[in-house]
């Protein structure tokens, strides 16, 4: 994969989802995520109400590698069956993601938007 560009987000219409929202922006065709895989991403996170980035692997000018196993929830059931070279947006709600407001997390309570990248499995 050549020419990834960090992703442009568009403002969301209407109240957030309750539940995971899967969009794929672009499907890939190469080895396909699965749940427990480790991945290699770059990703974009945003607050769903503000639109505020919080979190950028392209921010950091480098990917990111990790098992899916040790993510939020919402990347666990929302990655498995994308494809390398794919571009994913996830749309979670708090509870898939760190959980409710108080929960002692600076996201807690609020519902996340993320454009991931998936660069390599294994």
């Amino acid at each position: 994969m050549t020419n990834l560009t960090k992703p442009e987000f568009d403002a969301p219409e209407g109240p957030a989802p309750t539940e995971l929202v899967i969009r794929d922006i672009v499907v890939g065709d190469g080895a396909e995520a699965q749940p427990g895989d480790n991945v290699t991403v770059h990703y974009a996170g945003v607050e769903y109400e503000t639109g505020e980035e919080f979190d950028s692997s392209w921010g950091r000018g480098e990917t990111i590698q990790f098992p899916l196993r040790g993510l939020i929830q919402g990347w666990q059931d929302g990655i498995p069956g994308m494809k390398v070279g794919g571009r994913r947006e996830l749309v979670i709600p708090p509870h898939l993601a760190y959980g409710p407001a108080g929960s002692g997390h600076f996201l807690g309570g609020k519902t996340l938007i993320f454009i991931i990248d998936l660069i390599a499995v294994g």
